[in-house]
């Protein structure tokens, strides 16, 4: 792995077997972006050229529109593949509930999420706990609006074990609605991986449809943490 001019570049042997979704969580964990504290949460997602916010490409561009009257920020992806992340730490003994608002145009066909194949979701919001100098002990957890997923279903990403995915929709079941969410993240990590986990280190937003090679529209809200 090296760095060079603020990007990362992975070998290409450990890159060709990683989607984008666990190459997001390697970026993140590998480019020392500063950390800022803030009270009451994390930034605004639609704040323009906010420096928290970091973009990571993988395959093509993902757009991302930041929409100031809405407070929304817009993604759209055409058989595209980038997300963006926040680093910040979290202390989830405090606050271990993650809030946010989300809105989806529509979900993917035909796809299976459990295969690298259909690892492609119109809207996800996961987070990171890094493993410190043992990066390989990274872990995520990936809340996500399923195209074909049950919803509440969890199940291993389909490109590594260390990130769970959590369908909290699924379907067209309230397409086009901005819906809000609230999760317990300490409850769910302990239900997946066993572990009472007390801080998370990054955030991070993905649209993505570079698999299936289809297109999606999604809308996300600020997110944030709360003690309840």
């Amino acid at each position: 792995m090296r760095v060079r001019s603020g990007r990362i570049f992975l070998p290409a042997q450990q890159n060709a077997g990683m989607g984008p979704w666990a190459r997001l969580v390697l970026a993140a964990v590998f480019m020392g972006w500063a950390c800022v504290a803030l009270a009451g949460g994390l930034p605004a997602l639609y704040a323009p050229g906010h420096p928290g916010w970091k973009e990571k490409e993988f395959v093509g561009r993902t757009v991302y529109t930041p929409l100031q009257e809405e407070k929304l920020l817009l993604a759209e992806s055409n058989g595209t593949a980038s997300g963006l992340f926040f680093e910040q730490s979290i202390d989830l003994r405090a606050t271990p509930w993650l809030n946010w608002s989300w809105k989806v145009e529509n979900v993917l066909q035909g796809v299976n999420e459990r295969e690298k194949g259909g690892d492609d979701y119109p809207a996800r919001i996961y987070v990171v706990a890094k493993g410190g100098l043992a990066f390989w002990k990274t872990k995520a957890l990936s809340y996500a609006w399923s195209s074909t997923e049950p919803e509440g279903a969890m199940w291993p990403n389909a490109f590594t074990s260390s990130a769970y995915m959590v369908a909290v929709r699924s379907g067209t079941a309230r397409v086009g609605e901005l819906v809000t969410e609230k999760r317990n993240i300490r409850e769910d990590w302990k239900q997946v991986f066993g572990e009472d986990i007390e801080e998370i280190d990054a955030v991070a937003i993905m649209t993505d449809t570079d698999n299936s090679g289809q297109s999606a529209r999604a809308w996300y809200g600020q997110p944030w943490f709360s003690k309840h």
